[in-house]
């Protein structure tokens, strides 16, 4: 961690360019999130959750309930609870794949995963498109960046949450 006052630092314009792009990332895939929500006729929450187990689950990586949480910035009990109701509506499967019997797997159900894409062959063709048309080398860096980004917000992250820890009221 680095003393720099980020209110006050001197940013170049680049900087500040990149920042107010990502806020509008941002903003605009809490967006797409709220329409995917009403797709799928389910709270902002719930879409959000199920959006993540049906990416995790894509890439080959499906998610436990706790690594969910921490996705979705909710407790584990909040979870619990969205997870029932999704689980309850025929969204998400919970199943023991482990030989750890007590270790929870998330799936979204077959017909979940199908309203989902429909819905990215809807939503996404913007997306798909700019990422079909940038380069590999442009892809590469905005990736590398993006990594180290993401990982400076979890550092930061995890200092706030040990600083918070260590707060007694």
């Amino acid at each position: 961690m680095t003393d720099v006052d980020p209110l006050s630092a001197d940013w170049s314009p680049a900087q500040v360019e990149v920042m107010h792009r990502l806020r509008d990332w941002v903003v605009g895939f809490t967006a797409l999130n709220q329409h995917l929500a009403a797709w799928m006729r389910l709270p902002v929450s719930d879409a959000n959750a199920l959006g993540q187990i049906i990416w995790a689950a894509e890439a080959g990586e499906p998610l436990s309930p706790a690594r969910l949480a921490r996705q979705i910035g909710m407790t584990t009990g909040a979870t619990t609870i969205l997870l029932n109701r999704l689980e309850t509506t025929g969204h998400v499967v919970r199943s023991r794949e482990s030989a750890d019997r007590r270790r929870v797997t998330l799936r979204p159900a077959p017909g979940s995963r199908e309203q989902a894409r429909r819905f990215l062959a809807l939503a996404g063709a913007e997306v798909a498109d700019v990422l079909g048309t940038t380069p590999p080398g442009e892809l590469r860096a905005v990736a590398s960046f993006l990594a180290r980004i993401t990982a400076a917000t979890a550092e930061a992250d995890g200092r706030l949450s040990a600083a918070a820890g260590s707060r007694t009221p």
